[in-house]
C-alpha cells in the first residue's frame, strides 16, 4: 500500500555538535512540527533526495497523525481541567454561602450581647429590680460570649478555607487556558499539513489521483484467513457468549477474553466508516479514537491517545498477538490498530480513508498491548 511505507529517520551527524541552546529550539520546534526539517532523505552529496508525490503525501498524513495524538491528549487534559474547575467553583460557592450564613448569625448574636450587656455589670445590677434575675441573665450571657468566640474561631477556618480554594481554582484556570492554546496550536498543525496533503493529492495528473483516491477508500477488504470461518455479522456487537469456547475462528486462532471480542466485534462493525482527525465515533473516527470506541463498548475505559494506550494493558509480543490486542506503531506510539488475527489489523489509517484491514507490519511495530 502507497501510504503505510516507514518514514525515513534523520542522519545528520552535525546535529550532535550543536550547543544545548539549539538542540532545546529544534525540539520545541519538532514539537509542534512532529517531523523536522532534517527528517528529510539525502542523496550522497547531501542534497534533498527527489521524491514522489505520494511520499510527500504519506508524509504529511505522518506529521498530521502525530499532531492529531497531541491534538486528543491536550482535549483530554483540558477537559479534566474543565471539570476540576467546575468542582472547585462548586465548593468556593458552597463555602461562601456557608461563611455568609455563619457571619449573620455571629453578627444577630453581637447585636443581642450588644443591647443586653452594654453597660457597666456593677451598674447594672444595682439598676436591677431583681438582683437574682440579673445574675441569671448574666451568666447566659458569659455562655453567649463563649458560644461567640468558638463561632468566631469556625467562621476565621472557613474564610481560610475558602481563600485556599479560591487561590487553587485561580491557579486550574490558568493551567485550562494554557491547555486551551495547546489545543489550538496541534489543531492549527493538523489542519496545515492536511490541508498541503490535500493541494499535493489534488495536484496529481488524474489517473494518479484515481489511483490514490481508490486506494483511499477501499474499505475493509476481504477478511483475514481466521476470521473466514465466521458467518458475517458474527462479532458485530457480540459478547462473549456468542463465541463458542472463547475462540475465533476455530483451532487456528488462539484463545482471547470475552471483553477483547467484544471490542474486535465493534472495531468489526465500524468497517468502511470515514477516518476524521478528533474523533472518536460513532460515525467517524481516528486511529485512537477507534480503539477507544470499541472498547468502551466492552464495558472498558481505555485512554484518548495511542501513547496512553500503550500501556493500558500487558504487553505481548506479536508471535502471541490476539484479536483484540492493541498493535501500536512508529517510535513515538502515534498510530494504533486493533488485532485481527491472521497478521492483519483493523485501523482508521489517515484523512481520506475508511477504516479497513491492513497487514500487522504495515508500519514499523512500537508495541502490543493486551487489554
Amino acid at each position: 500500500m502507497a501510504f503505510c511505507r516507514r518514514v525515513a529517520k534523520p542522519g545528520s551527524g552535525r546535529a550532535a555538535v550543536r550547543t544545548a541552546a539549539s538542540a532545546a529550539a529544534v525540539a520545541s520546534a519538532a514539537a509542534l512540527s512532529a517531523v523536522a526539517a532534517g527528517a528529510e532523505p539525502h542523496d550522497p552529496a547531501g542534497r534533498p533526495a527527489a521524491r514522489s508525490a505520494g511520499d510527500r503525501i504519506a508524509t504529511l498524513y505522518a506529521q498530521a497523525e502525530r499532531a492529531t495524538e497531541r491534538y486528543n491528549a491536550a482535549r483530554t487534559r483540558t477537559q479534566v481541567l474543565r471539570r476540576e474547575v467546575d468542582r472547585i467553583q462548586d465548593r468556593v460557592a458552597r463555602g461562601q454561602g456557608r461563611v455568609n450564613r455563619m457571619r449573620v448569625a455571629l453578627g444577630a448574636l453581637a447585636g443581642g450581647q450588644y443591647r443586653t450587656g452594654g453597660i457597666d455589670p456593677g451598674l447594672a445590677l444595682l439598676l436591677s429590680g431583681d438582683p437574682a434575675q440579673y445574675l441569671d441573665r448574666a451568666a447566659t450571657l458569659e455562655r453567649i460570649t463563649s458560644r461567640q468566640a468558638a463561632q468566631l474561631r469556625v467562621v476565621q477556618s472557613a474564610q481560610r478555607t475558602l481563600r485556599q480554594e479560591r487561590a487553587e481554582a485561580a491557579a486550574k484556570l490558568g493551567k485550562l487556558e494554557h491547555s486551551r492554546r495547546v489545543v489550538a496550536r496541534h489543531k492549527r498543525a493538523v489542519q496545515h499539513r492536511l490541508a498541503t496533503a490535500r493541494r499535493l493529492v489534488n495536484a496529481l495528473p488524474p489517473r494518479e489521483r484515481e489511483s490514490y483516491a481508490h486506494r483511499a477508500s477501499r474499505a475493509g477488504g476481504r477478511e483475514p484467513g481466521a476470521l473466514a470461518g465466521l458467518p458475517p455479522g458474527t462479532l458485530s456487537g457480540s459478547g462473549p457468549g456468542e463465541l463458542s469456547g472463547g475462540r475465533l475462528g476455530g483451532r487456528h486462532a488462539a484463545p482471547f477474553s470475552g471483553r477483547a471480542a467484544a471490542a474486535f466485534g465493534a472495531a468489526r462493525a465500524a468497517l468502511g466508516l470515514p477516518y476524521a482527525w478528533g474523533h472518536a465515533g460513532p460515525t467517524a473516527f481516528d486511529c485512537s479514537g477507534l480503539t477507544q470506541w470499541a472498547y468502551a463498548h466492552a464495558g472498558v475505559a481505555i485512554p484518548r491517545t495511542s501513547q496512553a494506550q500503550a500501556h493500558a494493558g500487558q504487553p505481548v509480543p506479536l508471535s502471541q498477538a490476539r484479536p483484540g490486542d492493541l498493535v501500536v506503531y512508529r517510535s513515538d506510539a502515534s498510530h494504533v490498530a486493533m488485532y485481527a488475527g491472521n497478521g492483519q489489523v483493523i485501523h482508521a489509517p489517515y484523512p481520506g480513508a475508511r477504516v479497513r484491514y491492513d497487514p500487522v507490519d504495515m508500519l514499523p511495530i512500537s508495541s502490543i498491548t493486551r487489554v
